[in-house]
């Protein structure tokens, strides 16, 4: 399956995202809220950056607390590392495993599609494996 089929559903308007200027604790704020781990970061329209829980606890533990006043283009990880809705989602996951990362712009003709995280990925695959097992019990009881 491809990342596309994931995303299909979403819109521009679901993605959670942030400016390069918004506060650290403005962003920090919004994933807890919305309950999520990481999001993309733009600038005038273009995915610059993510900003995620480990870029919170790392400069916390670098800088102190000062670091909540800061910009998001200050901490965020940049370049980001994207995956193109038309690759498949293994590749992907290989990609998040190689790089030890758990979240992905999509890309789409140069602008981000979506944004997909491990467990978008995980739940796919495990939907995968449990549609392909219920095929062969159907095939099993049928032959």
């Amino acid at each position: 399956m491809h990342i596309a089929n994931i995303i299909r559903d979403r819109t521009a308007a679901d993605i959670v995202s942030c400016d390069v200027s918004t506060p650290v604790r403005e962003a920090i704020k919004l994933l807890a809220e919305k309950r999520i781990g990481a999001l993309p970061v733009t600038q005038d329209g273009k995915v610059v950056g993510i900003f995620s829980e480990r870029d919170v606890i790392y400069r916390l533990a670098d800088e102190g607390d000062v670091c909540l006043s800061y910009e998001l283009g200050k901490v965020m990880t940049a370049p980001p590392i994207t995956v193109e809705a038309s690759a498949k989602c293994d590749e992907a996951l290989a990609l998040m495993t190689r790089r030890r990362i758990r979240h992905l712009p999509v890309m789409q003709n140069g602008d981000m599609a979506g944004f997909i995280s491990i467990g978008d990925l995980v739940k796919n695959r495990i939907d995968e494996v449990e549609h392909e097992a219920a095929a062969m019990r159907n095939y099993i009881q049928t032959a």
